[in-house]
């Protein structure tokens, strides 16, 4: 299976965000659509996703106990800073403003919307998503901002642009835009609706690019 470039930085991300504030820091709930979060004593467990791990066990899994730095909280969005590995990273980091699951009631992990930037990995302003659930193989997902839609590479709980040429657009579509609505599939065939507010994402983004230049 092809493992997509960005995927390995998700657990450290996931991990340093867990800090960010009371809901980002609470224990994941069993998922029906998805693999439970603690399943070391199961026989033949299903593959867990890292970055769900990392959720589970905030204060042993963040980044080599490193914890980030709040640079500020813009409406519903923060900037934050940290050094995973002693490489210094910059994200601005939100969670969805609401949740919706077809067949509805189905539990999940966190969801978060990460932009990060990387200078020693010289990645600026990078998009990623942790859905919460293994995403259905080799499904796209959608993140619309108004009118316009862009399709998601997905990795087990993770989405990143498909067509990196257009990330700039569509970083410029969420500073000028209300809301970013992500919808994916499980793989167990539940359907998601996450609707991203975007009040104070250009300044959270701006903070964090400040701090990372």
């Amino acid at each position: 299976m092809l493992v997509h470039p960005r995927w390995w930085l998700l657990p450290s991300l996931l991990a340093v965000a867990a800090y960010a504030g009371p809901a980002l820091a609470q224990q994941p709930s069993p998922d029906q659509s998805a693999p439970a979060a603690a399943a070391p004593a199961q026989k033949k467990p299903k593959p867990k996703p890292a970055a769900a791990a990392s959720t589970a066990e905030p204060a042993t899994a963040a980044a080599g106990g490193t914890k980030p730095t709040l640079l500020g909280q813009y409406g519903d969005w923060g900037a934050y800073t940290a050094s995973p590995g002693g490489k210094k990273i910059c994200f601005a980091i939100a969670k969805p403003a609401s949740s919706e699951t077809s067949p509805s009631g189905k539990s999940r992990n966190p969801t978060f919307m990460f932009i990060s930037s990387r200078p020693a990995d010289k990645v600026s302003n990078e998009i990623s998503i942790v859905i919460g659930y293994p995403f259905k193989p080799s499904a796209e997902a959608t993140l619309d901002v108004g009118s316009t839609s862009f399709a998601l590479y997905t990795q087990q709980d993770g989405a990143w642009i498909k067509n990196a040429a257009e990330e700039q657009r569509l970083l410029d579509a969420m500073r000028a835009g209300q809301n970013a609505v992500v919808k994916g599939t499980s793989s167990h065939g539940t359907r998601s609706t996450d609707t991203f507010s975007l009040k104070g994402f250009a300044q959270a983004l701006d903070r964090s690019d400040q701090d990372c230049k």
